[in-house]
């Protein structure tokens, strides 16, 4: 392994979120990826993406080959002092305006809409059926 395992604080590996020092948390070790930017395959935005949080989601959904994992030890430095990670937030939807649930006004506008203009072209074929008719 790369270092002795120091204990970061969130904050500490935080600090670390540029192309020329970049460090990402994953699984509660801490990794200095920066050697690692312009190498990686999804390009080093995903990387820089990553920084200042829990990184463990990230990378377990891309999911990475045994080669990929294999390759993390050159890049460790520590772990993460777990207390300093936020617990996940619980996610609350926004307010939603009420919703109406008698439409009717709406819904035969809607069928209005449709019915008129046939009307009016039916009666307008119409008269001109009849016109022609008995101008024969």
């Amino acid at each position: 392994m790369g270092s002795d395992g120091k204990a970061f604080t969130l904050a500490e590996v935080s600090a670390h979120n540029s192309r020329k020092d970049c460090w990402l948390v994953i699984e509660g070790r801490v990794y200095d990826v920066t050697k690692f930017l312009e190498d990686h395959p999804g390009g080093d935005e995903v990387l820089l993406s990553a920084t200042g949080k829990d990184a463990t989601d990230d990378f377990e959904d891309v999911g990475h080959s045994s080669a990929a994992r294999a390759m993390m030890d050159e890049f460790y430095v520590g772990d993460i002092d777990s207390a300093t990670i936020p617990a996940n937030v619980k996610y609350t939807p926004p307010k939603q305006p009420h919703y109406n649930q008698d439409k009717t006004t709406e819904f035969i506008i809607k069928i209005l809409q449709f019915l008129v203009p046939l009307i009016i072209l039916g009666v307008a074929v119409g008269i001109r059926f009849y016109t022609k008719s008995s101008s024969a």
